[in-house]
């Protein structure tokens, strides 16, 4: 139970607290490489430095292949658990502009939210935490326990090098278990915590025809046209019921439980109304014969992502072009093994040869799949938390996406995560107006509060 003189803190400083984060959400701290985007990120960098140091916490900032990251620890408590704390400064460009109610980086109070880029992926989750460890320093006689902080800049494009970062330390980054905020409830009222994440592989893919691009009539029906070879390609990654068509894409798929399927089931969803605000009559995507929250969570996927071929110009230019290329996706989950789907689509493409074309594929990136222990101590504290911040016990829930950084604690620390999201789905995180809804802060930083007492006294 959180201490009541920690809980009239945070309620005391509420005005104060929304002033800093405002401050915080001021910083246009792109993840691009936009004129003074570089600037923005050692000024966001510097600005949670000062704030780490103003609350007693040894702080650094330090450099990574691309962005600052800044490094944090309280004062060792000897035989008290340490909780790792991670989260990312850096925002997605806010374009296109003219859909902004108010300005991305002039942060506005309205309706219950503030508005601002950043302010639910990260900043605002991620503020939370700061003003749950004021409020022990300040008003709860102290931490129960050894906090760190782990704050990267360039966690919206993968965290590349990240990992490499990491491993190099290792000292300044153990813990006992890590907590990250930087995803959302399953629905408005139902908290959630998430215990997996899916991994990524994006692939391209290029078809290459003669040297130069060809008249169609002169040469058509003599010379295979690469676009055509690509889409025949591309509409033979799945078959008549969805499933992926991959030489071994689910070998290793782990199953779900039916424990987890009745969980599921009971939740608040409702397919029509999910595809309504997606703007389609129906959902029509992934394997058939499975609820979409199978599908969304715990099945791989492949997308295609874009196309580029031949003449897009205005009228028409009857050509065979030389060359076609998609952007692919693979979504994986549990037990699934990057390179071994790498060796699948890299066998497909080989199988699917045409003649007079040379198929090839490109790997952009990898990132494995995360299966957390929902029976951890730091999960039963999250869960503890939440439920006395937000006054019901949390949903656990997977998701479909993909946090690299999650697998990097589990693989190279044999640490367990904690995904104690804060935002709402309709937060519009990477879209227009977005938003964080202030009671989330405030019962978040009081979630926050409660998971280092839980966790303090395991």
């Amino acid at each position: 139970m959180l201490p009541q003189s920690v809980r009239d803190h945070l309620l005391a400083r509420r005005q104060e607290h929304l002033a800093a984060l405002k401050e915080f959400l001021a910083i246009p701290s792109l993840v691009n490489d936009e004129p003074g985007a570089a600037e923005a990120a050692r000024q966001a960098s510097d600005w949670l430095a000062g704030g780490f140091s103003s609350l007693g916490l040894d702080s650094a900032v330090m450099e990574t292949s691309r962005r600052p990251a800044v490094l944090a620890s309280s004062r060792k408590i000897p035989g008290r658990p340490t909780l790792m704390i991670y989260g990312h400064y850096d925002v997605q460009a806010p374009e296109p502009l003219e859909r902004w109610t108010s300005p991305p980086f002039q942060p506005q109070v309205r309706d219950g939210y503030v508005y601002a880029r950043g302010a639910c992926d990260d900043k605002g989750q991620l503020f939370a935490h700061l003003m749950a460890v004021e409020a022990w320093q300040r008003a709860g006689g102290g931490l129960p326990l050894n906090v760190k902080f782990f704050i990267e800049g360039q966690e919206e494009i993968g965290s590349p090098g990240i990992e490499n970062f990491m491993a190099a330390h290792k000292d300044e980054l153990a813990a006992d278990a890590v907590v990250i905020s930087d995803s959302e409830f399953f629905a408005e009222g139902v908290p959630s915590i998430t215990y997996a994440l899916r991994g990524l592989v994006p692939v391209e893919l290029t078809v290459t025809g003669p040297a130069h691009d060809v008249h169609s009539g002169i040469h058509g029906g003599a010379v295979s046209n690469p676009v055509n070879v690509l889409a025949a390609m591309i509409a033979g990654l799945h078959d008549a019921n969805g499933r992926v068509t991959v030489p071994g894409f689910y070998d290793d798929v782990l199953e779900l439980s039916e424990q987890e399927r009745r969980a599921w089931g009971a939740l608040p969803f409702d397919p029509a109304a999910y595809a309504a605000s997606l703007g389609v009559a129906e959902l029509g995507g992934g394997e058939r014969g499975l609820p979409p929250l199978e599908r969304r969570w715990s099945r791989p996927t492949l997308d295609c992502n874009g196309i580029i071929g031949g003449y897009t110009g205005p009228g028409g230019k009857t050509i065979i072009p030389s060359r076609a290329s998609a952007k692919l996706s693979m979504r994986l989950v549990a037990n699934q093994d990057p390179d071994k789907v790498i060796e699948g689509i890299t066998s497909y493409v080989r199988q699917h040869q045409h003649p007079g074309t040379v198929a090839e594929i490109a790997v952009l990136s990898k990132s494995r799949p995360v299966l957390l222990d929902r029976h951890s101590a730091a999960m039963k504290a999250a869960e503890a938390a939440l439920e006395e911040a937000f006054g019901r016990r949390p949903a656990m829930i997977r998701c479909g996406a993909s946090v690299p950084v999650t697998e990097f604690f589990q693989r190279l620390f044999g640490m367990d995560a904690v995904l104690m999201g804060l935002g709402l789905p309709d937060d519009d995180t990477h879209a227009p107006n977005e938003r964080f809804r202030l009671e989330h802060l405030w019962r978040g930083s009081q979630a926050a509060a409660a998971l280092m007492g839980n966790f303090g006294a395991k």
